[in-house]
């Protein structure tokens, strides 16, 4: 059963640093893409920021030049760094990971159980 489980969220002040990771664990073949998404009460989860198994890395407009994105393929982590936070940033902040369970068979997409990410003064 693989399993990815969050840590690092909290609340921090306007312009304030904050660093979260996601730890997959079970057993499984390879890890491809790596995903960080959020979700606002009452709104769509939205796409953060995506890392490929090469290191190649893509953002949301929002979060371009504040967030960075990184994996650990040997410990099969994910972080995402985040400088100058807004309170537009407050959500509940979930980890994706598209993971092959076994050699040439499919892929499928698993979520962390989320953690919340607040930006106030």
């Amino acid at each position: 059963q693989v399993q990815l489980v969050e840590s690092g969220g909290g609340l921090v002040q306007p312009g304030g640093s904050l660093r979260l990771s996601c730890a997959a664990s079970g057993s499984f073949f390879s890890i491809n893409a790596m995903e960080w998404y959020r979700q606002v009460p009452g709104k769509q989860r939205a796409w953060v920021a995506r890392i490929g198994t090469g290191g190649s890395t893509n953002y949301a407009d929002s979060v371009k030049g504040r967030f960075t994105i990184s994996r650990d393929n040997a410990k099969n982590t994910l972080s995402l760094t985040m400088n100058g936070l807004k309170p537009e940033d407050t959500a509940v902040y979930y980890c994706r990971m598209i993971i092959r369970l076994y050699d040439r068979q499919p892929e499928y997409q698993y979520w962390g159980q989320g953690t919340q990410v607040t930006v106030s003064s």
